[in-house]
């Protein structure tokens, strides 16, 4: 189980219950086959480090990160479709590196989907590198998608 640190920079801040409303509405307005209610309740209740960024109007991204024996996989990392381009992703993704860091984690991991172009230069241009393929790891309208498997030193 990954522990949940405070950490001091405005407009990032744990994720709590009380936000999966406007998580979950990010999300289904993000993704044809979206994380439900439940799937982040369950992070939550199992530890793993959940992020949000607000700004005035409300939450406008979240990440969500397990950190185990100096290994961090994000496993989520949005942002609301109003507000990508803007370098907020990058931002998440810093913090999300950051707190990684503060936890002991010398690698991090994820997945994206490969049709994912705007995730995946994104990673790529914070030092990620493709280490390998799930094959069929993604549902998809036409039936799986595959996922580059994406790695980087911290």
């Amino acid at each position: 189980m990954s522990a949940a640190l405070e950490h001091p920079v405005a407009g990032f801040r744990r994720m709590i219950e009380q936000d999966l409303p406007a998580i979950v509405d990010i999300e289904r307005r993000s993704y044809q086959f979206p994380w439900t209610r439940n799937i982040f309740l369950d992070c939550l209740r199992h530890g793993h480090s959940a992020w949000v960024l607000e700004m005035e109007q409300g939450i406008i991204g979240y990440g969500v990160m397990s950190v185990l024996v100096q290994e961090c996989h994000i496993l989520n990392l949005c942002v609301d479709p109003d507000y990508r381009g803007q370098g907020n992703g990058r931002q998440l993704l810093e913090e999300l590196l950051i707190i990684a860091r503060v936890h002991e984690a010398d690698s991090a991991f994820l997945e994206v989907r490969t049709s994912n172009f705007q995730a995946l230069a994104l990673y790529l241009s914070e030092g990620f590198r493709e280490i390998g393929t799930r094959r069929n790891y993604y549902p998809s309208q036409l039936g799986r998608e595959d996922a580059v498997i994406l790695a980087k030193r911290l």
